[in-house]
């Protein structure tokens, strides 16, 4: 039986159960996408990165969640990466990192912080109703209204399509009931991976922005922190022009302190959009996986 290396590492945070849990198997090659999904599965995080060769890049990566494969996911690159240098098979500076949706540089500094530049921006209007959106996220439709003048309901992508959704205030953010079949046919509807909705209204003073990210047709229920998403954002917030007077070099977008794992997402948007963070590992250990032909459950040992 074939046995891999897997780790559980805590992205966009310096401390072990914090930020986004990612599942990193270095060493995916000759996995069959069967035995990938089942091992995402076990691990049972939002995304787990498999890192394979690459003739294209100094690595390929392919990102699963417990339920399918997606073409990018932030968080995951960021752990990887940061695991990556840790055990010192990359070294500070630009690597390349072939995805799905191509070809992107990952930067790792000298004090672990990765840097990862995700795809060219892409932000759409959508004609969504306030009512049946602020419905769907459990809150009331005049928190979504009181912005939406200067900020609209738009998808936007750098690699993956977010409905972003401004919101007034933290108290609003923090006490979404968001019913899940509804965020789903949202998200369906206008071609969006999930829903992002933030609010200027943050908990840190340092903080940009607080957002909450739900995902469900993708198995993720809610996202504890997402990069994909918040570079998204970011994106988004340039293109309404969000703020007064030049926009910020550099924002901080915090995320996940209503699922008590709380994280922060250094976001920064210029001739590139690319966003930042550290990693912490909270499990390493071995997978023994089953032959591609057979069903028998994945064990675990740390």
């Amino acid at each position: 039986m074939d046995t891999r290396r897997a780790l559980l590492v805590d992205a966009f945070t310096d401390d072990p159960f914090a930020g986004n849990a990612a599942g990193v198997v270095p060493d995916a090659d000759g996995l069959t996408d069967d035995q990938m999904q089942a091992i995402a599965a076990e691990l049972a995080v939002s995304e787990t990165a498999f890192l394979r060769g690459s003739d294209a890049a100094d690595r390929r990566v392919r990102y699963f969640t417990p339920t399918t494969e997606v073409d990018l996911c932030g968080h995951a690159t960021i752990a990887s990466h940061a695991r990556l240098h840790e055990d010192g098979v990359v070294d500070p500076g630009t690597h390349s990192l072939e995805t799905n949706v191509g070809v992107l540089d990952i930067e790792v500094g000298d004090d672990g912080t990765v840097w990862m530049t995700q795809d060219d921006p892409e932000i759409r209007e959508v004609d969504a109703d306030y009512d049946r959106v602020a419905d769907a996220l459990g809150v009331d439709p005049a928190a979504l209204r009181d912005v939406g003048a200067d900020l609209p309901l738009a998808v936007a992508s750098t690699g993956l399509p977010f409905l972003v959704v401004p919101v007034n205030f933290l108290e609003h953010v923090g006490g979404m009931d968001p019913d899940h079949r509804k965020i789903e046919a949202i998200s369906e509807d206008v071609e969006a991976t999930g829903i992002y909705a933030f609010t200027f209204d943050a908990v840190d003073a340092d903080s940009t922005l607080h957002g909450r990210m739900f995902a469900p047709a993708a198995g993720v229920p809610e996202d504890p922190v997402t990069g994909t998403a918040s570079g998204a954002t970011g994106a988004y917030l340039r293109e309404y022009r969000a703020f007064d007077g030049e926009f910020p070099d550099e924002m901080v977008f915090e995320q996940g302190h209503f699922v008590d794992r709380p994280g922060h997402v250094r976001v920064r948007v210029g001739d590139e959009v690319r966003v930042g963070g550290r990693a912490a590992t909270a499990f390493e250990g071995e997978l023994r996986v089953p032959e591609a032909e057979d069903d028998d459950i994945i064990d675990a040992t740390g």
